[in-house]
């Protein structure tokens, strides 16, 4: 592909479009020009017995059009970019717009949010106007892994639920909206021990939760769950300081079983959730924090319910 982005594509480009619209032009003229090929104004080719093709002129109003468009062509191509990599004389481009309508919109939503920003969390889930702004900020940016109900998937945060890897306190939503987070879990398998080990240790953490597990493999694997309860824990509780999940619940995020389990332990996992600092507002950010925390809440979901 380096091939492709030399500082002798944008030249060649510029060529072949100017050839192009000249080539436009030349081959108008030759088509106008008029040559009689028969006595009797036509071009001398016969079908069926007496179908005659006549070598009439082109109709003005076409040329005229034709010549319109290859003037428009040019016009765009010195106001626009076009030719290879001149800007064009308005020095356009799609990012510049893009950003312009961005701050625009963002202009015109700004009385709206500056009384937005004087509200605590649990007032704006309640606020219906806030509530749909939230909806909307949260179908254009989350809902693509978590899923528009917010129920998440198989490697997605269920939303709606009360388990939060880091927190779901307001602020901590906001902050990992803004900042996007990284969880990793490393392979753990030699620290464990042997397969049979992996085992008992996934039995183990099953058992945790009431799981479906072998008792047996279940505390043999007690002992050696010890390389794993430096992130979660003693007793499997997890640490959101550490991003790190409550095996004590039923809430498996990556798929549940002993086969599930081991795998984790075998392979170890790393998730990532983008920033969107950048890509939203501060003050949206706030709007959206609520929104989802509402989802969790009765107070979200007493709005939900009203609409």
């Amino acid at each position: 592909m380096s091939d492709f982005v030399t500082s002798g594509w944008p030249l060649f480009i510029g060529i072949v479009t100017v050839v192009g619209l000249a080539a436009c032009l030349i081959l108008l003229f030759i088509a106008s020009r008029r040559k009689v090929m028969a006595g009797d104004n036509t071009t001398g080719h016969v079908w069926d017995g007496d179908l005659r093709e006549l070598n009439n002129p082109l109709p003005l109003w076409w040329v005229g059009l034709f010549v319109l468009t290859v003037l428009f062509g040019a016009l765009y191509l010195v106001l626009y970019p076009g030719l290879g990599s001149n800007p064009g004389q308005f020095d356009w481009t799609s990012r510049s717009q893009y950003q312009a309508e961005m701050e625009r919109g963002r202009a015109e939503a700004e009385p709206l949010y500056t009384r937005f920003a004087a509200m605590p969390a649990a007032e704006l889930a309640r606020d219906p106007q806030a509530h749909a702004l939230g909806e909307r900020l949260f179908i254009n940016n989350c809902a693509q892994c978590h899923g528009s109900d917010a129920h998440g998937s198989k490697g997605f945060p269920n939303l709606t639920d009360n388990d939060w890897l880091h927190g779901g306190a307001p602020e901590q939503i906001a902050q990992t909206i803004a900042q996007g987070r990284q969880g990793m879990m490393p392979p753990m398998a030699a620290a464990v021990g042997s397969a049979e080990d992996v085992r008992n240790v996934a039995n183990y953490v099953l058992s945790l939760s009431g799981s479906p597990h072998d008792s047996i493999a279940a505390q043999l694997g007690r002992e050696k769950f010890g390389a794993c309860a430096a992130c979660h824990g003693p007793g499997g509780k997890g640490n959101q300081a550490l991003g790190a999940p409550n095996l004590s619940d039923k809430i498996w995020l990556h798929g549940w079983g002993e086969d599930a389990v081991m795998k984790m332990v075998n392979e170890g996992k790393t998730n990532v959730m983008p920033a969107h600092a950048g890509r939203l507002s501060e003050a949206q950010i706030q709007v959206l924090a609520a929104y989802v925390w509402g989802l969790s809440n009765t107070g979200g979901a007493a709005v939900a319910a009203k609409q």
